[in-house]
């Protein structure tokens, strides 16, 4: 059973979702978006810590998956993301959080099966996968689909790495040896 912190971050508005997966379920626990306020970005780049740091301090989670940057039309907007993604990785990192990245495409990919799903595709499959009542906020949506995106990715490693059989007779060490002595040297 693991607690994951999913975040989308972003300038204006930063999303969250938390939810709990154990096994092949996923549970809905919070979720929610962060509105900054004032113009100056340094203040709103302290406000997306803040957040995210009570978040983390609140519901204890033990993974932590976020958004990677895409380049944008706007070089300026970019950086923004890319330093609003910065100071919610510190606020985790502090923790001792292990961080996941996630590009939008993979996000979409995941939990919706199309890397090119619409926002209103995200909220709806987020819904029905959470059980939840109605449609999550999107800024909290595509959060919940981070962490989503998560539990699943690190579900599918898991199994790939449990169903793995080592092949009669020969194991990793001696197929490494084996490799570098056709070289001339064992790495």
């Amino acid at each position: 059973m693991a607690l994951i912190l999913g975040i989308d971050p972003g300038s204006r508005i930063t999303g969250y979702g938390i939810i709990n997966a154990a096994g092949a379920q996923r549970s809905y626990v919070a979720s929610g978006h962060v509105k900054m306020s004032g113009d100056e970005l340094a203040d709103k780049l302290g406000q997306i810590y803040a957040a995210v740091n009570e978040l983390i301090e609140t519901y204890v989670p033990q993974e932590f998956a976020i958004e990677k940057v895409f380049m944008a039309r706007n070089a300026d907007s970019a950086l923004k993301l890319g330093q609003a993604r910065g100071v919610a990785m510190v606020a985790a990192v502090n923790h001792g959080l292990p961080v996941s990245e996630y590009s939008a495409r993979q996000v979409k990919k995941a939990v919706v099966g199309n890397g090119a799903a619409t926002k209103n595709q995200v909220q709806q499959m987020v819904a029905r996968i959470l059980k939840l009542p109605g449609l999550p906020q999107e800024d909290a949506a595509d959060a919940l689909a981070i962490a989503l995106c998560h539990a699943n990715t690190h579900a599918s490693l898991v199994r790939l790495a449990t169903s793995r059989t080592p092949r009669q007779g020969v194991n990793d060490l001696s197929l490494l040896q084996l490799k570098g002595s056709r070289r001339g040297r064992i790495r």
